[in-house]
């Protein structure tokens, strides 16, 4: 996909220095830019730096829209992507399990997704990489996964341990365990004998994560833990240099996360739903004491801009904070300074929002058209025909 010509985007108020300016910013050569160039008028909308998500699995939805019927994975990226850009999303990590449940969370369909991703990322209407959801008790398959990770670049990985959900399902929801089973084909016998066999890998856990860590580290990996229940638990993974705390589950382990001056990551959709639709704490309530760093899709990518207004709207935050929570702050837990701003040398990662009615009606990525519709294409349009 070609880079634009120069184009300035004038009228509209942009986010620049942490305020909202009436400033024109123009786009040439894949960056943000100096100087003039044609102008479109965007007078009416807001033009902010594109969205980074840390972690979304709502590409499993075009990659595997029912359990029993998987499509090509080349062509769903680029569906997922496209979903991606209508949200004003311009660099996104997939989060991809790799865990012992097997199915499209396994070792098979998590290299089956770094190939297709390899094969098509740039051909894709946004910069999207793969976040490795690692369960920590498939210690025999560790060797595979550090394979993976190098071959394909993999540079996020974050440690998951499902373990006690699936046996504390098994024990005292037996019919819902059984539903869960057959979701993967398998039988609920089948199921639970994965599931011990994964349990008795308990005390080889804690060295392999170890030497899997020192690899990562090796290979520049940012790393993190997922669901964190307390500072304990934070803390183990501290020590293997996951510093990301994302999704915890308890203020205990947000506030061990902040003592430590290790970035917070927490759902969007909690923020717009207003609580965790499993019930773990309340996103904002951790936004409000100050100990949340930034906001990821999780299973809803429309979820981010909505989150970000809602903030506003509750009057928790202004828009330039709100929406430092979606751009600037991910861009800055993942070490990249070209992104989540505005300021003249970054990417060209930028979107317009209709002031009035809050939708994305375009966005830039990485200096090419990924989305155009509204109002603003018909003024778009309206200059060359």
């Amino acid at each position: 996909m070609p880079l634009l010509p120069p184009l300035r985007l004038t009228g509209g108020l942009a986010l620049m220095d942490g305020a909202m300016r009436d400033v024109p910013i123009t786009v040439a050569e894949g960056a943000v830019q100096e100087g003039a160039a044609p102008a479109l008028d965007v007078s009416g909308y807001l033009v902010l730096p594109g969205i980074l998500d840390l972690h979304g699995d709502g590409f499993e939805r075009h990659l595997t829209p029912r359990p029993s019927a998987p499509f090509d994975k080349r062509r769903a990226l680029h569906s997922a992507t496209a979903e991606l850009a209508v949200n004003g999303v311009t660099t996104a990590w997939l989060a991809q399990s790799w865990s012992w449940e097997g199915g499209f969370r396994s070792g098979e369909a998590t290299c089956a997704l770094l190939e297709a991703l390899s094969a098509e990322k740039a051909a894709l209407l946004a910069d999207v990489r793969v976040q490795i959801r690692l369960e920590t008790h498939i210690t025999g398959a560790f060797a595979e996964v550090e394979r993976a990770v190098a071959q394909h670049g993999v540079d996020y990985v974050v440690f998951n341990d499902h373990l006690p959900e699936a046996v504390e399902l098994a024990d005292h929801q037996p019919a819902r365990f059984a539903q869960w089973a057959a979701q993967t084909k398998r039988s609920a016998e089948e199921m639970l004998a994965i599931v011990r066999a994964a349990q008795a890998q308990g005390p080889e856990v804690p060295a392999a994560l170890d030497r899997i860590a020192a690899a990562f580290q090796g290979l520049g990996v940012r790393m993190g833990s997922h669901d964190d229940g307390t500072a304990e638990t934070r803390g183990f993974y501290r020590g293997l240099g996951a510093d990301v705390c994302e999704f915890p589950t308890t203020f205990a382990a947000a506030e061990a996360a902040r003592a430590a001056g290790e970035p917070v990551l927490m759902g969007a959709p909690n923020v717009v739903r207003l609580g965790s639709q499993s019930g773990n704490i309340a996103a904002q309530s951790l936004i409000e004491a100050g100990l949340c760093d930034g906001l990821v899709s999780d299973y809803y990518y429309p979820a981010l801009a909505q989150a970000a207004w809602h903030l506003v709207d509750a009057g928790v935050m202004d828009l330039p904070a709100a929406w430092a929570m979606i751009s600037a702050g991910p861009a800055r837990i993942m070490g990249l300074t070209d992104r989540g701003h505005l300021e003249p040398g970054a990417r060209a990662d930028v979107i317009a929002v209709n002031a009035e009615t809050r939708k994305v009606e375009m966005t830039i990525s990485g200096g090419r058209l990924a989305h155009l519709s509204g109002g603003l294409a018909a003024r778009a349009w309206g200059k060359v025909a």
